[in-house]
């Protein structure tokens, strides 16, 4: 009988079948794909150093599952369902919060340097792509399980190139209030009517205005609401 989309080992013992003095490293698999899972499986356990505890297919079942089994390493697809691109990027950074003990390596046909970055910044010791080899995958999770960074010569590359461009224009960074001042711009208010009309005062109002024109990159408040206009705020 196979086993259902999430389980975890009840009984694991990371000595059992292994040579005196080794330790198996216990790994959990996150991905949706239950075919996946399964070839990542067979391919893993030949391993004699390496375990899969426990599997899971969506972000829910993997933090449940995570906290029976406490896997040393958490091998992560950012992509767990159709409905989300960044469903793997949170739950990463929950097991990370929540489970410190595990290290997480994402293992994703997804390459692009921001995603890379993104999964960094949210606590990923390391960044495979699925067409790497057996060996390379082996040799990632055994690096991340000792504290070090694993990343394949492809998803090195690319956090090279996400460091060294210039930082993305993002509408989600501006607060709430930003965006009121934002629109207020674009009526070509002052500082002082901005402020009249926030019932703030105009220091206040031009503190708004120097953290909108640093966050979308620009120097004039005329190029800052010809920005926003293309990233749909106003």
């Amino acid at each position: 009988m196979s086993k259902p989309e999430a389980w975890a080992t009840t009984t694991f013992d990371p000595a059992a079948d292994r040579a005196p003095g080794a330790v198996a490293v216990g790994v959990m698999l996150v991905d949706d794909h239950a075919i996946l899972r399964q070839g990542l499986r067979s391919i893993l356990e030949r391993e004699p150093d390496l375990r899969i505890v426990g599997e899971a297919s969506s972000a829910s079942e993997a933090l449940a599952v995570v906290a029976h089994c406490r896997p040393r390493v958490v091998l992560l697809d950012l992509k767990l369902s159709s409905a989300s691109d960044t469903e793997g990027l949170d739950l990463c950074a929950r097991l990370r919060e929540e489970h410190p003990q595990a290290a997480v390596l994402v293992l994703t046909t997804f390459l692009d340097e921001q995603l890379v970055l993104k999964a960094v910044r949210a606590g990923a010791q390391g960044y495979v792509v699925k067409d790497v080899d057996t060996s390379g995958l082996v040799r990632a999770i055994r690096d991340v399980s000792r504290g070090e960074s694993a990343f394949d010569a492809c998803s090195a590359a690319a956090m090279v190139r996400g460091l060294s461009a210039p930082p993305q224009q993002r509408a989600e960074d501006l607060t709430d209030r930003e965006r009121e001042v934002l629109q207020m711009l674009a009526r070509g208010l002052s500082n002082k009517d901005i402020g009249a009309q926030l019932f703030i005062s105009e220091a206040t109002a031009k503190f708004h205005v120097g953290n909108i024109l640093r966050k979308l990159g620009v120097s004039r408040r005329a190029e800052a609401v010809y920005e926003a206009s293309k990233l749909g705020v106003i």
